[in-house]
Formats: structure tokens, C-alpha cells, sequence
């Protein structure tokens, strides 16, 4: 069934954080979703900085795991500009220069047993197994204070309860690119083998990978993301609502027999978008919200 969850917020002084707002939000729809919980989280960015995230496990197997990690950067010259362990994650800020898309691909086989989560100027994946509270106790995600994000609550359908088969996905290859989607692509692996033919890789399953891919290559072609999820509605096949976000924008995207659900509210101040509205009532407690449901085949996108 699952989950999904997304806020802009238009303007910085709003004092709200980001990470708060999306634990709120996946709380008030984890019945979606009870097997594992994420976020894509948007902060602030350096120049020349990339920031990156690995499942690393735990204990001594872990502690190898990391230093693979840090031998392999030291081998694509970057310098660790801070790092820290913070449960079963290695996260890393680096000064990079050079082919991004290279690089993430051999940072994907950067050490065994690890797995890369994403990489971005301002985009951090924090997932795991459990609830929304359980994640935020583990990684402190309420402390984000940034500028837009996602959450996906997850119901294991096709696959095992485990860290790395949560959601958000990020588009490998590419920074700053997460999705979040409820539902199914049933052309997954016509649309797979294409752009593998164009030398994209793929490092799960999972055809929310596929749709993160799929958007980022037309981003870097220089197609707009509202163009791009234009064309998505058209070239994927299946049942679908999803959120993307790049480092300035959020969107979505709808098949157009609409049977996933979706509902959004917006004001001056913000753009929230969930599965229920269970979860934009958390935002706002005690309020009528003037909501609305996306109509079938749709799309749109919000920008600060």
C-alpha cells in the first residue's frame, strides 16, 4: 500500500523544520506503511561539496566497511571535509571536482557489504526499518531545518524488510534527485533495459529507482522537471502517484486512472502533498484545510 509524504516551504522564516513537519506527516499515515520509514532531506549546500550516505551495518564487519569507503574517496581524490558513523549510516561531506556520475557509480562498489544511500550538494536519504519515531530517534532527522523534503511509509509487498529496501530512492548517477512513489510500474524492465543501453546502472529492483533515473537523464538533457513529468504520465506504464524533488523544486505526477491516492494542501507559506489527509491535518491541528485531490493524469511542480 505505503505512503508518501512532501513539503516546500516558501519562505525561510517560517521557523519550521522540515525533518518535524515529515515525521508528523508519516505518523499521521504509518498505517500505510508499518515495515520501514524515509526521508529525503534538503539542507544547505557548499560549493564544490557533495554529501554522501552508506548503510554500513555494525560491529567490526562495519568499521571495514568504512575504511573501503574512505580508501575508495582517497582513490577518486576527494578530501573528507567531516564524517561521522550515526547508526547503521557512514555519512561523509566531501570536496569533489570531476564526473559526478563516474564517481557515484564506483562509490556504489566503494567497500563490500556497504550501500550507498545518496549523494547531493544539499540532499541527504535518512531510511530505515521501523516507524517514523523510530527513525527520528535514530538519526535525528527533526533536527533538519531545510528547505523542502519526502517521506515514504513502506508495506513490504515484493521484497524483505531491510534498511536498503526503503524508500526514498535517489537517482544514481545524479545529485540531489530522490522520489518517493505508491504504486507500480509494469514496464519496469522495457524502460530499465533502455536506459542501461544509454549507460545508466541500477543498483535495486525497485521501479522507484527507474523513475528517479528516468527523470534526472531529462533533467541533465536540460528538460524541465514539469516537462518531464509531462512525458512520465505517458512512458510509464502502470498504476502511479509520485513525488520528486531536485535541490530547488518538488512535483508530482499522476497515472490517469488515479486509483493511488493523493491530496495536497497550499497557502503562502507552504506546499504540503501526502496520501492521506490524515497527514496535512497534522501540520495544521485543529483546522479545516482547504484541500484538494489531484486530478487524473496530472502533474505539477512548486519552486521557491
Amino acid at each position: 500500500m505505503c505512503g508518501i509524504a512532501g513539503i516546500l516551504l516558501k519562505r525561510d522564516e517560517l521557523g519550521l523544520s522540515t525533518g518535524q513537519a515529515l515525521i508528523d506527516m508519516l505518523d499521521g499515515c504509518q498505517h500505510r506503511g508499518p515495515d520501514s520509514t524515509g526521508f529525503a532531506l534538503y539542507g544547505a549546500e557548499q560549493a564544490d561539496e557533495l554529501k554522501l550516505r552508506f548503510f554500513v551495518g555494525e560491529g567490526a564487519e562495519a568499521d571495514k566497511a568504512v575504511e573501503a569507503i574512505k580508501g575508495a574517496l582517497d582513490t577518486h581524490q576527494t578530501r573528507i571535509v567531516e564524517d561521522e558513523r550515526i547508526g547503521n549510516n557512514y555519512r561523509a561531506v566531501v570536496a569533489f571536482h570531476g564526473d559526478l556520475q563516474k564517481f557515484a557509480y564506483a562509490m556504489e562498489h566503494a567497500a563490500p557489504g556497504a550501500k550507498l544511500i545518496s549523494i547531493g550538494e544539499s540532499l541527504e536519504i535518512v531510511k530505515d526499518v521501523g516507524g517514523a519515531h523510530d527513525v527520528d530517534d535514530g538519526y535525528d532527522v527533526h533536527e533538519a531545518h531545510g528547505t523542502h523534503g519526502l517521506g515514504h511509509v513502506r508495506l513490504a509487498t515484493e521484497s524483505d524488510v531491510k534498511p536498503e529496501a526503503s524508500h526514498p530512492f535517489w537517482a544514481t548517477g545524479f545529485a540531489d534527485v530522490a522520489i518517493v512513489h505508491n504504486g507500480q510500474i509494469t514496464n519496469y524492465w522495457k524502460m530499465r533495459r533502455r536506459l542501461e543501453r544509454r549507460g545508466f546502472e541500477f543498483t535495486t529492483d525497485n521501479d522507484s529507482e527507474l523513475i528517479a533515473v528516468y527523470l534526472a537523464e531529462k533533467l541533465s538533457l536540460g528538460v524541465p522537471l514539469k516537462e518531464a513529468l509531462q512525458t512520465s504520465i505517458d512512458d510509464l506504464d502502470g498504476t502511479f502517484s509520485f513525488l520528486v524533488s531536485t535541490k530547488d523544486e518538488i512535483g508530482y505526477a499522476k497515472d490517469r486512472l488515479a486509483a493511488k491516492p493523493m491530496i495536497m494542501y497550499e497557502n503562502d507559506d507552504l506546499i504540503a502533498i501526502a496520501s492521506e489527509e490524515v497527514s496535512l491535518n497534522r501540520l495544521f491541528p485543529g483546522q479545516a484545510l482547504d484541500t484538494r485531490e489531484p486530478p487524473p493524469g496530472s502533474f505539477a511542480t512548486w519552486s521557491r
